[in-house]
């Protein structure tokens, strides 16, 4: 099977009101001990919500396999159905790799890709990817599980009490 493409189905059409119809995912370094960890995240558009993420010290295929994995471990998803809701990337090697392809299938999402080199395509992704780095002190971990937890405190602080000025203040 053969690395390939999809249409931008998206086409920054970032006001949504319904949460679980469009998710955004992408993938953000972040430096620990003079290497990199590598962090992948899983947005609702409309909620702001993260749905799911997954943090590794290698780039390799499993970091956005297990993330989309992952979802199924949320909460807010678990009565939901994910026929049909589009989830958003870049044109990544890991987003048109077969291997993504058809996990995205398997669970009858629509896949979306922004146009090559396009940020501002994928902008609600990356715009968590700013705040985070912005509002955590990442740098000060000394190992990769004081990392990882510190991740995760974040989204639980993002999801259950960041006011977003697009939700009126409030929450995911």
């Amino acid at each position: 099977l053969e690395h390939r493409t999809f249409p931008n189905t998206l086409n920054r059409a970032f006001r949504v009101a319904m949460p679980f119809k469009i998710f955004c995912t992408d993938i953000t370094y972040l430096s620990l001990n003079h290497r990199f960890a590598y962090l992948s995240v899983v947005k609702d558009v409309a909620s702001g919500e993260v749905m799911a993420w997954s943090i590794s010290m290698h780039l390799e295929m499993n970091l956005v396999l297990d993330t989309v994995s992952s979802m199924r471990n949320n909460p807010a998803l678990a009565a939901v159905s994910l026929e049909r809701v589009i989830i958003h990337s870049d044109q990544g090697f890991h987003y048109t790799n077969p291997l993504y392809i058809e996990q995205i299938k398997r669970l009858s999402m629509i896949q979306s890709m922004s146009r090559r080199g396009n940020c501002i395509d994928n902008t609600p992704i990356e715009s968590f990817f700013g705040h985070m780095k912005d509002d955590v002190d990442y740098r000060k971990c000394r190992t990769f599980e004081e990392l990882r937890l510190l991740i995760a405190q974040y989204v639980q602080y993002y999801n259950n009490e960041w006011q977003q000025w697009d939700l009126k203040k409030m929450t995911p």
